[in-house]
Order: C-alpha cells, then structure tokens, then sequence
C-alpha cells in the first residue's frame, strides 16, 4: 500500500523527473516518468545495478506481516532485502537519500520479533546513508484506490473504514493516509526532516 501511496505522489509531483519501480510483477502503472525493472531476487541487486544511477532517492516500500512467519523468514524480507538495496545503492551514491518504511512501535529492546528485525534494519540504513530516514507510520488509512495485496488486510480496511475519522480525532498522532505518507517521502528527498526517525505525527 505504501508503495502505491507514494508512486502516485511521485508522479503528479512536477519535480521529480524520473521514476524507476524495482518490482516482481509490473504495476499496471503506466507514465511518460515511469520505469519499471523486475527482479527475481531482492536479496541480489547485481543483475540490475546499471539501471539504478542517476537517482537522488530510494523509497523501500517491501515488506510484509510477520502473521505466521518464523523470524527467519521474517528477517530475509525486513532486514536482508532492504539491506541488498541499501549496500548497492550506497556503492552507487552514499549521499543519495534511502527511505525505509519501519512501522509504530519498532523498538531494538523490544520483546516482539519483528519490532527487532526492524529497529536493526533501521539502524544500519541510517549508519550507511548520511541521508537515510526511517519512516514510523501507526495506522495507514488507503486513498485513491490504493489496496493491500494481502486479502485479510484489505477486509479489515474495508470493515473500519467508518470508524477511521473518529480514530483520527481521538489519536492523530497515529493516523495517516498513504498520499500523506507518499508525500512525507518527497518532503525527505527535498530538504530532510529534523529528525532521521519519522513518525506519523511528523509525517501529518
């Protein structure tokens, strides 16, 4: 969802020149400034290497729920995946900005899995990247037609829809949309945030 967020807003965004969508199966997207490559494996980068200069940003949108998974599992798709992307690109362009989306309650000290994996994926993009950010988003409200790819998700979204502007009075600070989100990205491209860990109040 966060990925389709903040393509979109790439997109109708007038200065960003060019837009490269690293994916497995192809968006059905289709825009005079868009890209698309497909790779097999996120875990290796090499074999598309020479398509990824020339860009000022990367905004890692992959991830997954860690309903079901083992922590294996877990930390190929929310620390090795990310950290292939981060090290190719940082060999291309350490000053680039590298945006990884983390999650509310990510926390190194924590007692869940994947709020671990995460806080140390977190960590070492912003080591890397003088430029690295980690976005915190709580609850991500789906606008224009953006969806889950995960089916259950999907059901829940459409299930408190109703209740979502009464969540956003009684706790903005953990609510957003994926437009905002999107457009937070393009906010940390520009000019940064003050704080290299975004939450969703700064994303507001």
């Amino acid at each position: 969802m966060v990925g389709q967020g903040v393509l979109r807003e790439c997109l109708i965004a007038p200065d960003v020149t060019g837009v490269l969508v690293v994916t497995r199966t192809p968006t059905g997207v289709r825009h005079p400034r868009l890209r698309e490559v497909t790779l097999a494996d996120f875990a290796d980068l090499t074999p598309i290497e020479g398509e990824l200069t020339g860009y000022d940003a990367c905004f890692y949108c992959l991830g997954v729920s860690s309903v079901g998974m083992d922590e294996a599992a877990y930390t190929r798709v929310s620390y090795d995946y990310p950290m292939a992307a981060a090290h190719a690109l940082a060999r291309i362009d350490p000053e680039m900005t590298f945006v990884y989306v983390s999650g509310e309650g990510t926390d190194a000290d924590s007692r869940l899995m994947w709020s671990r994996v995460k806080a140390r994926t977190e960590r070492e993009v912003m080591e890397l990247f003088r430029n690295g950010f980690a976005f915190r988003p709580g609850f991500i409200q789906p606008m224009h037609g953006v969806r889950s790819k995960t089916g259950w998700y999907n059901a829940v979204y459409t299930a408190i829809a109703p209740l979502v502007p009464v969540l956003r009075r009684i706790a903005p600070r953990y609510v957003t949309t994926t437009d905002a989100v999107g457009r937070a990205m393009l906010r940390a491209a520009r000019g940064g945030f003050e704080s290299r860990v975004v939450t969703t109040a700064d994303m507001r």
